[in-house]
């Protein structure tokens, strides 16, 4: 049975679905579960329990959003991908890191594709474990910030706390798109 909980954020409700193993199957910055839940594979999709607390997971969006912008980075994650790009891509898109957003072309480059602009892109759409696999960190090649499935208010807010926490940390970085 899948598990979710459903954690307030400055960036607004996010809520999380787990599988049995721990690992996040689907999340997205709404409080809507069913919302969550048709974004991920249906066969990862099952019942689910609702709880307060989903304990390590829990703690690590809790962190990221205090600051500790790596914190997301080792929770486990767990999609269905209809093809090796896909699986490619959602593990590009961990290598990411907070603070250094990428272009779609240089995203698609990352998974050794520089001309599946287009695929890179829609890899990005079809992540169902938002934030976990940042494809918020994917932006277009003149800055601005493309789409994202939860909000382009989400998108920019989250961008712009992993670009403070980076400047907090290691000084002043440059405002350029790779």
């Amino acid at each position: 049975m899948n598990s979710s909980t459903t954690v307030e954020t400055p960036a607004g409700p996010f809520t999380i679905v787990v599988g049995p193993s721990g690992a996040v199957r689907g999340a997205g910055f709404t409080s809507d579960v069913a919302a969550v839940l048709a974004v991920i594979h249906p066969s990862l999709r099952g019942p689910v329990r609702e709880h307060r607390e989903l304990g390590g997971v829990t703690d690590a969006v809790r962190a990221y959003f205090d600051g500790e912008l790596t914190a997301i980075d080792a929770v486990p994650v767990e999609q269905h991908a209809d093809g090796a790009f896909l699986s490619e891509a959602w593990r590009a898109l961990r290598d990411i890191k907070a603070g250094a957003p990428v272009s779609y072309a240089a995203f698609a480059a990352r998974t050794g594709r520089p001309t599946a602009i287009r695929a890179a892109a829609a890899a990005c759409a079809r992540n169902a474990v938002a934030l976990f696999v940042p494809c918020h960190r994917v932006i277009r090649s003149d800055g601005s910030l493309g789409g994202y499935r939860w909000g382009l208010a989400a998108k920019r807010w989250l961008l712009d706390h992993e670009q403070r926490e980076r400047a907090l940390t290691s000084g002043p970085t440059e405002d350029r798109v790779v």
